[in-house]
């Protein structure tokens, strides 16, 4: 694991999400965007293909002055135009926005998985364990499904 790129507003997740990688790939470079305009940009400011992009759904803002941040689907309908070049795990507890941004990556040729962040340790123990088994596969859970 050496370049993620990602989708994530929550201040306790993005700490908990930089732990966990530091501790395991201290030498990995974690990029978040908290908003979709800020993924977008991140995106095209990549000078290397990441290993992995990691997408939530809903976002929020900080203060009711911030400008809308877009949702997740704003960022997998983008994604969806630009060649897939690594693959993609979608976190978030919006279940049928997180299925149609899935799906719609995965008809426009990304390998994308998807984890419900349900518990306490949802990053360290479900997030962390299939990030790492879609970097090392290059498949995602539903593969086999699929096929």
């Amino acid at each position: 694991m050496n370049l993620l790129l990602m989708l994530e507003d929550d201040h306790d997740r993005i700490a908990r999400f930089r732990a966990i990688v530091a501790r395991h790939h201290p030498n990995a470079v974690l990029t978040i965007a908290r908003t979709a305009p800020e993924f977008k940009s991140a995106y095209w400011s990549l000078t290397e293909t990441p290993d992995l992009i990691c997408l939530d759904h809903d976002l929020f803002t900080d203060s009711p002055d911030d400008p809308d941040p877009g949702d997740g689907r704003d960022v997998s309908s983008f994604l969806t135009t630009q060649m897939a070049k690594c693959p993609a795990l979608i976190h978030s507890t919006n279940s049928v926005a997180a299925d149609s941004m899935m799906f719609s990556m995965r008809d426009a040729g990304w390998i994308v998985d998807r984890i419900s962040p349900i518990g306490e340790d949802w990053i360290e123990v479900d997030w962390y364990p299939v990030a790492l088994d879609i970097i090392e596969n290059g498949t995602s859970r539903g593969d086999s499904i699929n096929m």
